[in-house]
Formats: structure tokens, sequence, C-alpha cells
């Protein structure tokens, strides 16, 4: 006799599982323009600002559409939101293989991919919809495909450049982030109405009951804990795209072989997924604020260590240490939006403090091509990465528990 009260596969697995693989091709192709930043060079003689203005001008555009996305997928369901981003990500790395001039690089990279790559916010905030407890390992498993996407795509990228050049590597990649993407984005929804999974009556693993609890996105900006949340933003996302964008030329640069420069990003990406699911279980089990403190710790120790470091296997050092403290500080601030300003407004929120975190990630490669080309040298670049680093170590002393909606005074 079949028993049909069963308890069924609760969904919020494949949302987290799908959500996973698409920050796998999200960030793992956004992350590969780093290997693609010598042959840029080489082929069109840009600077290092110049070519790095294109990333800068990503992060912008990508910050600002977050919140629309955010909105747009609450209303419309994030699967034909994800769909349609994935078509236009797929199409925009298929216009980088044509690449010839500067402005086809900023609007191509720095407009189509951002608009692409948008839906983030979106994915990170199925996941409080969907669970209520583990939401730092749950946090952890999605964004471990930002992890693995960032170990697996560069090196790849580096290989075909080696073997088919950049334009081919272009095409190769355009065609699997389409088909990944849009795949993936089918299995996702919006939390249903109707609570209930299983046996009638039951409610299901980690539902979160309280979905419109906490404060809207006008309350949360008029609080101090919004503003300390933008500044860690700003500090995590000008150290990160500042090392993701140069290190592997600076690398090139230290006579390191450019297929052997690609690992340290590879490095970075498997490092992350350790740091994600050891903050992410520290976050559940302590705090998000123990975890940040570690995270922003390390984070700043490894750029000091970067500053003198020429040989391989300290790149590679400083590649494992920076990576664990960029996963950790990536999968809490999901988790830490919810439990200063909760669930009701989460995306939104999360999306508006990115936005302006996006200034940093916009500034960052900026001031360090600027660094180089003014002096021949990434010290000054990476000493003033690392005093960011610690600024928003220093943030984290001063975040309090869920705020009250009031202004500043």
């Amino acid at each position: 006799m079949i028993n049909n009260d069963r308890p069924r596969l609760y969904y919020g697995y494949v949302i987290v599982s799908a959500a996973s693989i698409m920050m796998m091709m999200i960030w793992g192709t956004f992350n590969a323009f780093g290997v693609f930043f010598e042959p840029f060079i080489k082929e069109f003689g840009w600077t290092r600002a110049i070519t790095s203005g294109a990333s800068a001008l990503n992060t912008i555009i990508f910050g600002i559409l977050c919140i629309f996305s955010a909105s747009l997928s609450e209303r419309l369901g994030p699967r034909w939101v994800m769909t349609l981003c994935g078509i236009i990500l797929g199409f925009s790395y298929f216009l980088m293989a044509q690449l010839t001039r500067t402005w086809e690089l900023y609007l191509y990279f720095g407009v189509f991919v951002a608009i692409g790559m948008s839906p983030y916010i979106p994915l990170l905030s199925l996941v409080p919809q969907w669970f209520t407890t583990n939401r730092g390992r749950m946090n952890a498993i999605v964004l471990s495909g930002m992890g693995l996407g960032i170990m697996i795509v560069p090196p790849f990228a580096s290989y075909l450049i080696s073997v088919w050049q950049w334009r081919n590597s272009y095409l190769v990649m355009a065609i699997i982030t389409l088909f990944v993407m849009v795949a993936a984005s089918q299995f996702l929804r919006s939390l249903p109405n109707q609570r209930l999974n299983g046996k009638k009556g039951r409610p299901a693993i980690g539902l979160a009951d309280q979905r419109n609890e906490g404060l809207t996105l006008r309350q949360a900006v008029r609080t101090r804990q919004f503003a300390l949340l933008c500044l860690l933003y700003f500090s995590f996302l000008f150290c990160l795209v500042s090392i993701t964008v140069h290190i592997v030329i600076h690398a090139i640069g230290q006579e390191i072989p450019a297929t052997r420069a690609a690992l340290t990003l590879s490095l970075i990406g498997g490092a992350c997924i350790v740091g994600m699911n050891v903050m992410g279980n520290i976050a559940d089990r302590f705090s998000n604020k123990i975890a940040l403190r570690v995270s922003y710790s390390l984070m700043g120790l490894s750029l000091l260590w970067l500053i003198p470091s020429h040989s391989e296997w300290s790149f590679y050092l400083f590649s494992i240490a920076f990576g664990f403290a960029y996963g950790g500080m990536q999968v809490l601030f999901s988790p830490l939006v919810a439990e200063l300003f909760g669930t009701r407004s989460h995306g939104v929120i999360l999306a508006t403090g990115a936005l302006v975190g996006s200034i940093g990630a916009a500034i960052g490669p900026i001031v360090a091509g600027y660094m180089f080309d003014a002096l021949g040298s990434y010290t000054m670049a990476f000493m003033i990465c690392a005093m960011v680093a610690f600024i928003g170590l220093a943030s984290t002393f001063l975040l309090q528990k869920r705020p009250q909606s009031k202004s500043f005074n």
C-alpha cells in the first residue's frame, strides 16, 4: 500500500538549487572580464583606467537596475524576469565578441551585461521568503554558485583564449550563458499564497509566515542602520571589484604566466565557497555581526599581504584568504537585511543598499587603474583597498538590532 502522506520535497530546495546555478553563470562570466583585460590592452592600446571604466559603468547600471528588477520580480514573478535577463546576458557576450571600439566596450559590458545581471537581488530575496530558519545556510548554498562560477569560468576562458583567441572565447561563453540561464529560470517562482506542504494543515518546512513583517524602504532609509549597511556594501564592493578586475594582469606583471595568473581568480572562487558556508554557519549559530567582523578583518589583512607579494605562491595564498573573506561578506548581507529591517521590503532594501555600495565598485577599479597608469605600480591602490576594508570592519561595531523608523538627528 502506497503511503500518500509521505512529505514531498519542499520546493524551497528547488529554488535554492536553481538560484545557485544562475549565480554561477552571472558572476563567473562577469569575473572573467579580468582575464580579457590583457588581450584588450594589447589589441586596442587602451589604458588600464579606460578599460576598468567599463566595469565601473557596469556596477553603477547594475546597482540601479537591481532595484527595478526586485520590484518587477515581485509583480511579474521571478521566472519571467530571469528568463528575459538570461537572454539579454547571453546576447551581450555575443556582442562582446564583435568588440572593436571603446564605446562598444562600455555599451556591451557596461550596460547590456549589467541588465542581464540585474535580477541578482531577486534571487537572493527568494531565500528569506521560503525559509525562516537556516537562512544563512540556504543563502550560502545559493551564493556558492557565485564562488563556483568564479572558480571555473575565468580559467576556462583563459584556456579558450590561449587556444581560440578572445573573440571565439566570448562566443562560447555567450552560448553557454544563454542556455543555462534560460533553462534554470523555468524553475523559479515566488512563495505561493497557499503556504501548506505535504499533509493537509501541515506547515511547510521553515516557511516564512511573517512575510510582511518589518520596515518599508521609506522607513528603512531614515535609520542609521541603513547608512551603515550602505557603508558596508561600499567598502566590500570597492575592494572586491578592484581585485577581480586587476589581480590577473597584476600577477602577469610579476612574470607569472597568464594561464597560471588566471588561477588567482579560480582560487578566490573556491575559497569564496568555503567562506560562504563557514560564515553562514557562524552567522546562524552566533550572529551576522561577528561573522562580518571576521570577514572584514581577514580581507584587510590579505590586502596588506598582497602589497609586497611577488612570488606565485604568495599570490595564491592571498587569493585563498581574500576569497574566504569575500565569500563570508557576500553571504551575510541578505540575512543581515532581514535581521535589521525584516522581510517586508527585503528585496528593495537590499537592492538599494547594493546600489549605494555599487559606487564603491565603480570607483575602486578606476582608482586602481589610474594609480598604476600614474605610478607604474599597484602598491598605493592596494593600500587604499586595505584601508577601506578596515573602515568596513569599524562599521560592524555600530550595527544594532532591528531599528525603529526614525530619522537622523
